[in-house]
């Protein structure tokens, strides 16, 4: 019997268009959060319907089904999944996402579910609107947090020191939901926990930063993968080096006073 010349429907075909190339980039650290996967990444592609977008899974090394799940995404959904052979921390998560991503603009959140991602076109639109110069972070404001009562002090009490002694002039820092050009991340130094201080990072580079009221949801699966005393001895470490950062680095102001020899000739 002669082969069937058709295409099997599991097969792209050569005669396929190609997909379109990314106008933005989700990237989501995820450690052992399997039962969130799938209805996180449904989530955003219903938030995303209508733009070119890809979903940048990191798994941070995972003792769950997070793999399992996050391969069963991707059979369904514009997904690239990355793992970290060992657990490398939510930083080094962003950090390898980023650099996988295609697309010129970054849209981050966690893998917890709590962020909704219902909010990302309006921070994307306004880091858009309002970042002309590739410069801006725009950084989600949970208003509403549904955290347990210790958790929502501790946050308020950890983001009124870090805005006093950083002046990084965000009232939630720690909001994993954040739109920024994938140039201007690359640009900021690179370290454990960096991910708390994006907005700090990125002023120190010269750049801008504005807050955007977004929604918050409680945690339905999975259990937090940090300690409120966890996260208060860490802090206290990294603020002080982020001071450090700010202190011994001047931001030059440089003016062309010669045309290179290459250059046409002027009028």
């Amino acid at each position: 019997m002669a082969p069937d010349p058709s295409p099997r429907p599991d097969r792209p075909s050569s005669a396929d268009p190609a997909p379109p190339t990314p106008a933005i980039s989700v990237v989501i650290p995820m450690r052992n959060e399997g039962p969130n996967v799938l209805p996180l990444v449904a989530e955003i592609a219903q938030a995303l319907a209508g733009h070119a977008y890809e979903i940048i899974c990191v798994d941070d090394g995972s003792t769950d089904d997070t793999r399992d799940r996050l391969l069963e995404a991707a059979s369904r959904y514009p997904v690239v999944v990355l793992r970290h052979a060992s657990s490398c921390g939510q930083s080094a998560g962003v950090v390898s996402g980023v650099l996988a991503a295609q697309a010129p603009w970054i849209a981050t959140l966690d893998g917890d579910g709590q962020n909704d991602p219902a909010d990302i076109p309006a921070l994307w639109a306004r880091a858009r609107a309002e970042g002309g110069g590739g410069d801006l972070l725009v950084a989600g404001h949970r208003t509403q947090r549904k955290d347990s009562g210790v958790k929502r002090v501790t946050s308020r009490m950890a983001n009124a020191v870090r805005a006093r002694l950083l002046g990084d002039a965000t009232p939630d820092t720690g909001c994993g939901l954040k739109v920024f050009p994938r140039a201007l991340f690359l640009e900021l130094p690179r370290f454990d926990h960096m991910h708390r201080y994006l907005p700090a990072l990125v002023l120190r580079a010269g750049g801008r930063v504005v807050s955007e009221a977004v929604n918050h949801r409680p945690r339905l699966r999975g259990q937090s993968n940090y300690g409120t005393l966890d996260r208060l001895v860490v802090s206290i470490s990294d603020m002080l080096g982020v001071i450090w950062l700010q202190r011994r680095w001047k931001r030059p102001v440089a003016e062309r006073v010669s045309r290179p020899p290459w250059a046409p000739p002027e009028g």
